[in-house]
């Protein structure tokens, strides 16, 4: 029997979400033995440094396919035609009299969306056929890192049915979705998989923006937000698991920009690809890694006090606080809403009695002092 590897972190997410998947009792087995053969030597996305930058809260883009709301994203952070290759080798380099993109990555803090602006001139708009044969921009998001392979025929076990393959396996623990630039008579994105009410509101949204008509020359605006998965299976979005998205946090994203320039001739489609292995439309170990950025200085409150809580031991009353408060804070003063104070920056609190309390938190440092309060959040039996 010859093993196929996977990655140490796919074997962990497979695991994980057993419950979730309908997933043979053969590839349970197999999974066990890679994860006693696999390591995290074996994780094999590329991290080139690309980075996701983070609006604040009161600069959501607004999904209209015009530019002005990402006028502050970071122009180091743009993603060009420069970075991509024809991996169908039919171009030799980028030529932006061809085809020239720029794409800006972008999220929230709280929202688990990853935002896109997708800028596109193209000499030669191929968009009259209802099926695949379209420009095309494929992405695949692994929110989780999980790596290893996300499509039917990469599954591990090939003995299984493909029906069995594809709504277990297809799609899950990874996601692609095939971008039609621009979508005219059809959905606007194949998610390609058995889950295909992730490219739904209120998973995803899109606007273009373009003027061009078919075989012409011109400049397309695609935005677009969409929704990570950790889990996304075939039964909807009952079960479904987010990618929670944080400060720092990398997550495996990459595509490819298909462009076609003859309608009957698949000689002059290019496949222009992020990632430098060709099949990173099925496997996300062989795509790219970005980083999700925090907010950039200029957006950060000089201070602003900011906590939560978790009750760590119901039945004695215990809550832990954490402070989240931004900028530089010298000193702390926490009131528990039951007479009792202190100044620990994360203290620990027994509550003798039963009730709904008032915690306030105030922080004094460098510039100035804040105050955060929530009303009848700690709530204790």
């Amino acid at each position: 029997m010859k093993l196929v590897h996977f990655p140490y972190f796919r074997c962990h997410s497979l695991l994980a979400y057993a419950g979730n998947r309908i997933i043979g009792s053969s590839l349970l087995v197999l999974v066990s033995l890679m994860l006693i053969s696999q390591g995290p030597a074996a994780f094999a996305q590329e991290n080139r440094g690309y980075k996701i930058y983070q609006f604040p809260a009161n600069m959501i883009p607004r999904v209209d396919g015009q530019t002005d709301d990402w006028a502050s994203f970071p122009s180091e952070y743009v993603v060009g035609t420069d970075q991509l290759w024809d991996d169908s080798k039919h171009y030799p380099a980028p030529d932006p009299t061809n085809l020239d993109v720029k794409v800006r990555v972008a999220w929230i803090k709280g929202l688990n969306r990853l935002y896109f602006l997708y800028e596109a001139y193209d000499d030669y708009w191929d968009f009259t056929l209802p099926g695949l044969h379209n420009d095309t921009f494929e992405l695949v998001v692994d929110g989780d890192l999980s790596g290893g392979p996300l499509i039917a025929e990469q599954h591990p076990n090939q003995a299984l049915p493909l029906w069995d393959r594809f709504v277990s396996f297809h799609g899950v623990h990874a996601q692609n979705y095939h971008i039609f630039t621009p979508a005219v008579g059809k959905d606007w994105a194949l998610a390609w998989g058995s889950q295909p009410w992730i490219k739904r509101l209120p998973y995803a949204n899109i606007a273009y923006s373009y003027k061009f008509k078919p075989g012409g020359p011109g400049k397309l605006i695609a935005e677009f937000w969409i929704t990570p998965f950790d889990y996304a299976g075939a039964e909807g979005p009952e079960r479904a698991v987010e990618s929670v998205l944080a400060d720092h946090k990398k997550i495996g994203l990459t595509w490819a920009v298909i462009d076609y320039d003859n309608v009957l001739d698949e000689t002059k489609k290019g496949f222009w690809n992020l990632s430098k292995n060709h099949k990173m439309y099925g496997n996300s170990s062989l795509g790219t890694i970005f980083t999700l950025m925090p907010l950039a200085v200029k957006d950060q409150p000089q201070l602003q006090a900011q906590w939560s809580f978790l009750i760590t031991d119901m039945a004695k009353r215990q809550v832990t606080f954490r402070d989240e408060s931004q900028g530089t804070v010298t000193r702390w003063h926490w009131d528990f809403g039951d007479g009792t104070t202190s100044n620990e920056p994360s203290p620990i609190h027994h509550y003798q009695k039963a009730g709904n309390y008032i915690v306030v938190l105030s922080v004094v440092g460098p510039a100035g002092n804040s105050r955060m309060a929530k009303v009848w959040e700690v709530v204790l039996k």
